[in-house]
């Protein structure tokens, strides 16, 4: 019997992951989750199961669920001693996915997130008696301000970053490396912007890409929209990310690797051609778009942001975070994956086009708007 501890089941990655592993019968999943107390834990193990569509009929499923009250930026934990032994004692599988994805924090809090919840993994994984693997999820965006293809391999070169959030994780995948070289069974996994399922576009919660069609859409700068240029953006569907990962953590052929789970050069979408889609898909849905007004850059930037002085507070903490957007997307950067793709070619693991999914990515989205 297969026991995984995940982290991160709330988030993106983590709650198209664990359908997958259930479908195993001989798997076990341990989860931790945050909660404020022991009724707020079943409220939001209840939502998952809601999310997953998993109902009482599911009931042999479910009874392969246990779900854990703590967290994973504490040491142990927060666990009790007895429930953190008893972890260490059963999990064969680790599958660490948690991590604030706000990309502006400042850096001690986003090393906390990231630094700290990688050394507390690190330091359950070697107390776990019956270990097989740890599954280790960071990001592209490790790669900073390269300019080209980041590789997929270890970056220890020093390098600017566009955000703390990228730094933070940087720091997470040193300590994770040092780690590895003593011999520890681990696999490091670089997603791109993760959207929604490729099947039907369903995710848990809307994040930087939705907020990111959202400006792209006109809606929330009164049509004004910077010129992209030759910019791409590289997303990834969910259940891809997460099928990966769950491949991973059964292959011995993964361990050391560093996997690129993301479009890629050849398929990373275009922002100009992409703004268009986004604001066709608005249209088609019934959300009224303004006219289209494309700027210079930082034209465009001072105009916004001096406009946001007049805005209600949610739309002004939207914009606030355009900034973020613009230089991310100013570098021209791509992810190489074609090592990504020879491996996972083992599972049968294709990486889609965007043009296969992106219907089912927005169509879930602006569904999720109409008044209920």
């Amino acid at each position: 019997m297969k026991n995984y501890f995940i982290t991160g089941a709330t988030g993106a990655i983590g709650s198209s992951l664990v359908p997958i592993l259930l479908l195993d019968p001989e798997t076990q999943v341990t989860l931790l989750l945050r909660a404020a107390s022991l009724g707020e834990l079943a409220g939001r193990l209840e939502s998952l199961y809601g999310f997953w569509q998993m109902g009482p009929a599911e009931a042999a499923a479910r009874q392969r669920v246990r779900v854990l009250r703590g967290d994973v930026t504490r040491p142990a934990f927060a666990l009790d001693a007895i429930e953190y032994r008893q972890l260490a004692a059963t999990s064969t599988h680790i599958i660490h996915s948690a991590g604030n994805v706000r990309m502006n924090l400042p850096i001690e809090q986003a090393r906390h997130s990231s630094v700290d919840s990688a050394r507390h993994i690190i330091a359950l994984a070697h107390g776990c008696a019956r270990l097989e693997k740890v599954e280790f999820v960071s990001t592209v965006g490790v790669g900073g301000r390269t300019h080209g293809k980041v590789p997929e391999e270890w970056l220890t070169a020093p390098r600017n970053f566009h955000n703390t959030y990228e730094q933070a994780k940087a720091e997470a995948e040193e300590v994770v490396r040092v780690e590895l070289e003593r011999g520890l069974p681990l696999t490091v996994h670089r997603p791109s912007m993760v959207v929604g399922n490729g099947s039907d576009g369903r995710i848990i919660h809307f994040q930087v890409f939705y907020h990111l069609c959202e400006f792209l859409s006109g809606r929330r700068t009164f049509g004004m929209s910077p010129d992209f240029g030759v910019a791409r953006l590289d997303i990834v569907p969910a259940d891809y990310v997460a099928k990966a990962i769950a491949w991973s953590s059964t292959a011995a052929a993964s361990t050391g690797r560093i996997i690129h789970s993301c479009s890629g050069p050849a398929l990373a979408l275009a922002l100009d051609p992409l703004r268009e889609r986004v604001r066709r898909a608005f249209t088609e849905a019934g959300r009224r778009v303004p006219p289209l007004i494309k700027l210079p850059t930082g034209v465009f930037s001072a105009i916004v942001s001096a406009a946001s002085l007049l805005m209600p507070a949610d739309a002004r903490r939207a914009v606030r975070t355009l900034p973020v957007f613009l230089d991310y997307l100013a570098t021209e950067q791509t992810f190489a994956n074609h090592r990504t793709q020879e491996l996972l070619s083992a599972a049968g693991l294709a990486v889609p086009a965007p043009e296969q999914y992106l219907e089912q990515v927005l169509g879930y989205y602006l569904e999720s708007l109409r008044p209920r």
